[in-house]
């Protein structure tokens, strides 16, 4: 070849990459359980300083709230990934339904339970001795038979609907009321002007994950390098969110939800951070969002043991460890 000709052929490439358009980014969705919050700053995160397009993609994060069906948009293919649970996982797997969970960006339940500081209530199983548990249907159906077989004391006659009004709570000390460890004990020290007793039952032995990623198993056969690419994005997004500045991404989080505040924010951070709801457990050397066989199998076990869940179902069904626990995102870890 020609130095001539090796010139020419330089030149033409350099033309080719001015003129050509940009690679086109990969669409991608995904539905969330609730209205905007801290608890999904991760995903907000990487939308706003342009970790996903990094990765190729382009995520439209879908808002949910009390009037969502987001898990009914995914298996309806309106959305590509939703915020599942391991337990709606295990029920879509005895319907026949083939939802997996992907990854698991809450290595803790943040489900707490809270007690008034003067009742002399120091250890989860002092609970038992309150008269009343404020606490939602689902959770009577499930953390509270788990809560009664591994706990004695416990019993049905101390649970009472919780309305998501912690005004009942405040006015009653010898009760506890159900939350989230990251946001109803700001409303309560906000109304009620004290701190509460928590006892956050992921430390006590329930172990479920949360805050999945879940995805059809379609889009795992079909487009598995976009899975792989918005779980890796995902991770790094949570740890900038976590151990960076959030201030993009919690503009964002106000701007789908204007009620949202700043301070209410921050106490979420705090909580996930002290607790490690979302960086401990194998998360800690493999990376956030890093699931297990064994820790799956500890929560499918449990809620066997409860009558909640048909010890003959193929659990396995409802996830797949193939593309996490790889370290994405550590180095990002400050």
């Amino acid at each position: 070849m020609t130095k001539r000709f090796a010139h020419y052929l330089a030149a033409a490439a350099l033309v080719l990459g001015a003129t050509s358009p940009a690679l086109a980014l990969d669409q991608v969705s995904y539905g969330t359980n609730w209205l905007a919050q801290a608890e999904h700053g991760g995903f907000y995160q990487a939308v706003a300083d342009g970790t996903y397009k990094k990765y190729g993609i382009d995520v439209k994060i879908v808002q949910g709230g009390p009037n969502a069906a987001n898990q009914a948009l995914l298996i309806a293919g309106k959305v590509d990934f939703y915020m599942g649970s391991p337990l709606a996982e295990m029920d879509a797997v005895k319907q026949g339904i083939p939802l997996v969970d992907v990854a698991a960006i809450f290595q803790k339940d943040p489900q707490v339970l809270m007690a008034h500081p003067d009742q002399g209530v120091e250890k989860f199983a002092e609970l038992a001795k309150l008269d009343t548990i404020y606490m939602g249907k689902d959770g009577y159906l499930t953390y509270f038979e788990w809560m009664k077989k591994n706990y004695p004391g416990f019993k049905d006659e101390q649970y009472k609907p919780y309305t998501f009004n912690p005004a009942p709570f405040i006015a009653n000390k010898k009760s506890a009321q159900q939350g989230y460890i990251t946001s109803e004990p700001y409303e309560v020290e906000k109304q009620g002007g004290f701190k509460p007793k928590l006892f956050l039952l992921a430390d006590n032995g329930y172990s479920p994950y949360s805050t999945m990623i879940t995805t059809t198993q379609t889009m795992i056969d079909k487009k598995p390098d976009v899975v792989q690419r918005f779980i890796d994005a995902s991770a790094e997004g949570w740890y900038n969110y976590l151990y960076g500045d959030s201030k993009a991404a919690n503009d964002l989080i106000k701007k789908d939800n204007p009620e949202m505040t700043d301070a209410q924010i921050a106490f979420s951070i705090e909580k996930m951070k002290e607790y490690g709801i979302v960086d401990s457990g194998s998360a800690l050397d493999k990376g956030i969002g890093c699931m297990t066989d064994d820790h799956y199998k500890k929560f499918f076990t449990e809620m066997v043991s409860i009558g909640v869940v048909d010890a003959k179902l193929d659990y396995q069904k409802a996830f797949t460890t193939k593309f996490v626990c790889k370290g994405v995102g550590l180095k990002l870890k400050k």
